[in-house]
C-alpha cells in the first residue's frame, strides 16, 4: 500500500536536561509550519541534589539517569543530524559532571552538549525570537532551577545577555529548607536575588525595552492561573504582589492551593516568584507576556532546514489555512475590504498599524477554519481550535484576542467575550466591526462583484453603495440593516446611504 508523502517527513528531537525538568520535544515540518509530535517532561529536580562543595548526588544522578533510558526509548528512530541534546546550570556548576555526562551519553546513546550560561541565554533569545513576531526590543526573562538569564535584543539579535547562579530549585534550598514559609524567608530569597541583579540594572536601562518576555515555569504558571480566572494572561506587577500576598498565607509549601496552580509546579513556585519580584523590581517592569518559546525552540530552530523569508506568524497562518481547508480566496478578499475599512477609518478613530492592525488581518485569515468540522457551530470551533493550536508567532494574549475576533464575526455581540489585552476594549470594538462589514461585503464569496463603495465616519460608520447593486444582492443589503442594531452592543451604529 502506498504511503503517504507527509507520513515521510523527518523527525526532530531536542532534550533539554534542566536543573528542574527534563524536557523532550518532538516535531516534524508539516504544511509549512512545525507540527509537534511529542512532548515528554519529567520532575528530575537535579540541582536538589547539589551539595555545598557542588558535587551532585548519586541520587539525583540516577533520577536523572532513569529519565533518560525514557527519552532513548523514543529517539531510536530519530537520525543523529536531526537531534539535539543539551545540558544547563546544574550540570554547568557540578563538579562531577564529567561523571553525569558519560553516564547519561551512554544510556543515550548521543553526545550530550553542554552549554554555557551565555550560550543557554542566546539559545532562549533565539527561541523567543523565532515564535514571536515582535520587532520592538525586548527583555527577555528565563527563570531555571539553578540560573537565570535576563537577554535584550530586538528580533532575532541579542544585544546583551546574562546567566545569574540564580534558580527556583537552588533558592528553594537555600531560603524555604523544610518548606517553611514566611515573610522573612521570602525577602530574605528577593534580597538575595537583588544583590546580583542590581548591578546589571544600569546597563540593561541603557539598552531599552519596549517589551518583557518570558517563557520558564513559574510564568507559565502564573499564566496558568489567569487563565483559570478567566483573565487575559498578562502578568503585571499589581498581580504578582497579589500571588506574593497568596502565597504568604500558607505556613509550608506542602499546603499551598492557590486556583489554577498545578500541583507539579508547587514545590519550586514560591521561590521562582521571590526571583521574578526582585527582577520586577530592579528592571521596573510594569508587565510581562508569556513567550511562545525558549531554550528547546531555540534548540530546534538551529537544526531545522531553511524555511524561507515568511514570517513566523505568516507560516502558522499558512499552516493553518492548509490544514482545515480555509478558503483562502475568499479569505484574502474579506482581508482586502477589511484593509480598506481600516485606511478609511483610521483617523477619526485613531488607529495605529500596531499588533492590534496585523491581528485583523490574522482574524481575516482564519475567521472560517472551524468550517471543516461543521458549519451550525463553526464560530466556536474556530474559537476553539485558535485557543488550543500551537501558533507560533502569537503569544496567549494574540490568540486570546484572535479567538474573540472569529468567535464574534458574525451574528450576536456578546460585549463580555470581546474583552482582552491585545488592545483596549475601544480598539477591539472598531477591529471586530471591520472584520464584520468585511465578511457582510463579501458574501457572494466572489471576488469580481463587489462595486466601489466609500466608508466613513461621521458619527458613525457611514457607508455609500451604489443603489442597484444593493437591490441585486437584497441579502447582503438586509445583514447590513441588521447590523445597525448589532453594533449597538458595543457602542457602535451603522448607516447605509446609497448613490
Amino acid at each position: 500500500m502506498a504511503m503517504n508523502n507527509e507520513n515521510l517527513k523527518p523527525y526532530y528531537a531536542v532534550i533539554d536536561l534542566g536543573s528542574n525538568s527534563f524536557h523532550m520535544l518532538i516535531t516534524r515540518q508539516l504544511a509549512q509550519s512545525v507540527q509537534v509530535v511529542d512532548k515528554v517532561k519529567r520532575k528530575v529536580r537535579l540541582a536538589s541534589g547539589l551539595n555545598k562543595e557542588n558535587i551532585l548526588s548519586e541520587a539525583a544522578i540516577a533520577r536523572g539517569l532513569e529519565c533518560l533510558s525514557f527519552f532513548a526509548e523514543r529517539l531510536q528512530d530519530i537520525p543523529n543530524k536531526n537531534v539535539r541534546i543539551v545540558a544547563t546550570a546544574t550540570v554547568r556548576l557540578a563538579r562531577n559532571s564529567t561523571d553525569f555526562l558519560q553516564r547519561a551519553n551512554k544510556v543515550l546513546g548521543r553526545k550530550i552538549t553542554l552549554l554555557s550560561g551565555e550560550q543557554e541565554a542566546e539559545l532562549i533569545y533565539l527561541g523567543v525570537a523565532s515564535t514571536s513576531c515582535c520587532s520592538n526590543p525586548r527583555l527577555v526573562i528565563d527563570i531555571g532551577g539553578a540560573s537565570t538569564e535576563l537577554i535584550v535584543g530586538s528580533q532575532k539579535q541579542a544585544k546583551k545577555i546574562v546567566s545569574l547562579d540564580i534558580g527556583c530549585v537552588t533558592f528553594n534550598q537555600q531560603f524555604f529548607s523544610k518548606g517553611i514559609i514566611n515573610q522573612s524567608n521570602f525577602d530574605k530569597a528577593k534580597i538575595a536575588a537583588c544583590k546580583q541583579l542590581q548591578p546589571l540594572t544600569e546597563s540593561y536601562c541603557a539598552i531599552g525595552w519596549q517589551t518583557v518576555l518570558g517563557g520558564s515555569g513559574t510564568m507559565q504558571a502564573l499564566a496558568e492561573m489567569l487563565m483559570f480566572a478567566n483573565q487575559p494572561t498578562i502578568i503585571s506587577q499589581d498581580y504578582l504582589l497579589y500571588v506574593e500576598q497568596q502565597l504568604l498565607c500558607f505556613d509550608n509549601i506542602s499546603n499551598i492551593n492557590l486556583p489554577g496552580l498545578q500541583s507539579d509546579r508547587i514545590p519550586v513556585f514560591i521561590s521562582g516568584i521571590a526571583i521574578l519580584s526582585a527582577i520586577f523590581t530592579c528592571f521596573s517592569i510594569e508587565q510581562l507576556k508569556l513567550s511562545s518559546g525558549a531554550l528547546r525552540e531555540g534548540l530546534l530552530y538551529q537544526i531545522l532546514p531553511n524555511k524561507g523569508e515568511l514570517t513566523i506568524r505568516q507560516q502558522t497562518i499558512n499552516s493553518l489555512i492548509q490544514r482545515y481547508h480555509v478558503d483562502k480566496q475568499h479569505a484574502d478578499n474579506v482581508k482586502q475590504q477589511a484593509s480598506y475599512l481600516f485606511e478609511s477609518f483610521s483617523k477619526p478613530w485613531q488607529l495605529e498599524k500596531d499588533n492590534g492592525y496585523h491581528l485583523l488581518k490574522a482574524s481575516c485569515d482564519l475567521h472560517e477554519i472551524g468550517l471543516l468540522l461543521e458549519f451550525k457551530q463553526h464560530q466556536k470551533h474556530s474559537a476553539y481550535i485558535i485557543q488550543h493550536a500551537d501558533m507560533p508567532g502569537f503569544d496567549q494574549v494574540d490568540k486570546q484576542f484572535l479567538s474573540a475576533m472569529v468567535l464574534l464575526y458574525k451574528g450576536d455581540i456578546k460585549p463580555k467575550q470581546l474583552i482582552q489585552s491585545a488592545t483596549s476594549t475601544q480598539v477591539a470594538s472598531y477591529l471586530l466591526a471591520i472584520l464584520r462589514l468585511s465578511v457582510i461585503l463579501c458574501r457572494r464569496r466572489k471576488d469580481d462583484v463587489l462595486p466601489k463603495y466609500h466608508a466613513a465616519i461621521d458619527q458613525e460608520i457611514v457607508l455609500t453603495i451604489n443603489k442597484n447593486w444593493l437591490d441585486e444582492h437584497p441579502l447582503i443589503k438586509d445583514e447590513l440593516s441588521q447590523e445597525n442594531h448589532l453594533l449597538s452592543t458595543i457602542g457602535l451604529a451603522l448607516k447605509v446611504e446609497t448613490y
